[in-house]
């Protein structure tokens, strides 16, 4: 598991408790239901209402996904595709069979799978693609979901704060009860801004990223058995497949 999201998350919400207490407040004073339940329920079900019920059930996976998911590494899977690329070579695709049998990555075990099932090289290049796009706009679509929300819900905490201002004014023969609730009135628009931008926006951009990096492997699992069903050379298949790497996961795969 990845912990930036969770690290990100809740260190930015360490810091606005941190710095509440700092200038005298107290953090519970921010914890009110009302206000609360209407900027992350309203946020919610608006941004439900711009999409689709699948919409929200990728949003869901993908909310599960970002806190949990592990960031992928094309590094990792180099010396597979090489080793593959080595064993076809000398022993032909047919070899390849127990080798597909010990890998962890399905996509990888599928794409192999296809060329020792002697599949045409440009049609398996274009089933293999499909699925790349298919997963880059599963990952956009989660993310639009996210990003709605971080839209949405600074503007329904204002909603929240006129709501709390208009109960103040029918208080003013109690001047007595007017701070408290002219103050429990802006804890609306704080939660609004607050969920958007240390909550909704940040997830949507984690989503965006994992589903680049997964597409860059996906990739990266392309041109390697593409190599391999061409039986091309096996260091010549490792510079290539090097090359594809970002550079932090050069020196990791070089390691």
């Amino acid at each position: 598991m990845d912990p930036a999201t969770l690290i990100g998350v809740l260190g930015g919400f360490l810091v606005v408790i941190v710095a509440n207490m700092l200038e005298g407040g107290n953090p519970m004073a921010l914890l009110l239901l009302p206000p609360m339940l209407l900027v992350f329920g309203t946020t919610l079900l608006i941004s439900l209402a711009g999409g689709t019920t699948g919409d929200a059930k990728l949003a869901a996976r993908g909310l599960v996904r970002a806190f949990t998911g592990k960031a992928p590494n094309g590094a990792l899977l180099v010396p597979h595709l090489v080793a593959a690329a080595d064993k076809a070579r000398r022993e032909g695709l047919l070899a390849l069979e127990d080798t597909v049998a010990e890998l962890d990555d399905p996509f990888l075990a599928k794409a192999l799978t296809m060329a020792i099932d002697g599949t045409d090289p440009e049609e398996l290049r274009d089933i293999l693609e499909a699925e790349v796009h298919a997963t880059k706009a599963e990952s956009r679509q989660a993310a639009r979901y996210f990003n709605a929300c971080g839209g949405y819900a600074p503007t329904i905490g204002i909603v929240g704060t006129v709501m709390g201002l208009v109960h103040v004014l029918e208080q003013l023969a109690e001047p007595e009860k007017l701070g408290p609730l002219i103050a429990g009135a802006f804890v609306a628009t704080l939660w609004g801004v607050a969920s958007a931008n240390i909550i909704f926006l940040p997830l949507g951009a984690r989503l965006i990223r994992l589903g680049e990096l997964e597409a860059a492997q996906m990739e990266l699992v392309i041109e390697g058995v593409a190599a391999v069903q061409a039986g091309s050379n096996p260091r010549i298949v490792a510079q290539r497949l090097r090359s594809l790497l970002p550079m932090g996961q050069r020196e990791e795969e070089a390691a």
